[in-house]
């Protein structure tokens, strides 16, 4: 399917690009966008969560009352979970969340997100451009130009120095290179803006 090539002004240049069915054009997979995402969420948790327990408190371990003849419940150590300052039962100790997806799994999610995307409009091409310094008051207008929203998802085909360093400040746009780009940044945002260099390297990515 044909679309329009945009120039840094938000204006046509005459050109279009041809976005290919077999990644732009698909059903869109709900189950594979609904893993993805769970995905990219479990490998966001750091896991270092850590509580002591029974073996790991300091404390004494003298026997605190007699096993028998109190009239309440035998006791050994001050460390039991049943008393304040014990260890927990059962507390949480370190561990990775990560999830395992195969790749053909990760590339239909990605498939699915392009295609929804396309097909609800929110997918523009802009010309490749580069910025002579970092300068994220430049990086702003040009997307202010091309987009309609102020979450846009910029990507890239080859990593620039000064479009990262200059997209690094914005608020809610993000820049990222085509070999970066997942499931979840695509549907996070609300338009989806791609370099000419990009859609060649999705191409050679997706088209597997």
């Amino acid at each position: 399917m044909k679309v329009d090539i945009l120039n840094t002004d938000g204006q046509s240049t005459g050109r279009s690009i041809d976005l290919p069915e077999d990644i732009f054009g698909i059903e869109p997979n709900e189950h594979t966008l609904y893993l993805a995402v769970k995905q990219y969420n479990a490998h966001q948790r750091q896991g270092t969560h850590k509580a002591k327990e029974r073996a790991e408190i300091a404390g004494s371990t003298k026997k605190l009352k007699r096993q028998k003849g109190t009239g309440t419940a035998r006791a050994g150590s001050i460390k039991s979970p049943v008393f304040r300052g014990g260890g927990r039962v059962f507390g949480p100790r370190p561990r990775t969340y990560s999830i395992k997806l195969n790749r053909k799994v990760n590339r239909l999610a990605r498939k699915s997100a392009l295609s929804h995307k396309l097909s609800a409009g929110q997918v523009k091409v802009v010309e490749d451009f580069t910025l002579e310094t970092p300068k994220t008051k430049a990086l702003s207008g040009i997307l202010s130009n091309v987009s309609d929203t102020n979450k846009s998802l910029l990507v890239t085909g080859d990593y620039d120095k000064n479009v990262y360093l200059s997209g690094r400040n914005l608020a809610s746009s993000q820049i990222v290179i085509a070999d970066e780009l997942n499931t979840y940044s695509i549907l996070n945002c609300k338009e989806l803006i791609l370099t000419e260099s990009s859609v060649e390297k999705l191409k050679g990515i997706l088209a597997k």
